[in-house]
């Protein structure tokens, strides 16, 4: 597949080594420009590429930035894109580590995720938000590996949601279809399933026990 990724840190730059190595074509941007990017580009064999041009006929395009970084992409990011393109999110929020504070997901109720699918105009699908970066890399197992790991899965678009399950298949990984995305609050930070490494059944089950409330250390 044509997979464009946007944001070329921990996640973003272990995503493009994993998906070049499975054979997809890869174009890979960040905030600094691609010049900045020649390491990755020679060891992985990706393109490196401008924001504005990163979902060009892109199937998958994956967006790994900072969440208070989401409103600065350029806008119609994903014009270009292929048909029916699968948007993968796989960002949190910090607010006080990082991100600040955000009005609509402390006092409107949003989850991060949908936040996000309204900056972009696009729905997305949530995935790798708490996964360990290194874990893409030391982690992949085979199907039926009794230690493989599962992650949780949340989307509105179905069709993108199967897509995206099975590139996480050929990653060397189960999912656990988490639900649409008004229900990703079940694996934001803080959660039971946040940074879980375990198989299916306990994934499930610590969506299953997961509190709607936000920890005061995860609140402005």
């Amino acid at each position: 597949m044509k997979i464009g990724i946007i944001g070329a840190g921990n996640i973003g730059g272990n995503l493009t080594r994993r998906l070049t190595s499975l054979g997809h074509e890869v174009s890979v941007a960040n905030s600094r420009g691609p010049e900045t990017l020649k390491a990755l580009v020679e060891e992985t064999g990706a393109t490196a590429v401008t924001v504005s041009e990163a979902a060009r006929d892109a199937q998958v395009v994956v967006v790994t930035v900072p969440l208070k970084r989401v409103p600065d992409l350029p806008a119609g990011l994903l014009d270009g894109a292929a048909e029916g393109v699968a948007v993968i999110d796989t960002g949190n929020y910090y607010p006080k580590e990082r991100d600040g504070r955000i009005d609509a997901i402390e006092d409107g109720g949003l989850t991060e995720s949908r936040w996000t699918e309204q900056h972009l105009g696009h729905r997305v699908v949530k995935v790798f938000n708490g996964t360990y970066a290194q874990d893409l890399l030391e982690r992949p197992r085979p199907a039926g590996d009794p230690e493989r790991i599962a992650v949780p899965v949340a989307s509105d678009d179905e069709a993108a949601k199967r897509v995206v399950r099975e590139l996480v298949d050929a990653l060397g990984f189960d999912t656990v279809d988490a639900g649409g995305i008004d229900e990703s609050w079940r694996q934001q930070p803080a959660t039971p399933v946040y940074g879980l490494r375990a198989g299916v059944e306990a994934v499930t089950r610590a969506l299953a026990e997961a509190s709607r409330e936000r920890p005061a250390a995860h609140r402005a």
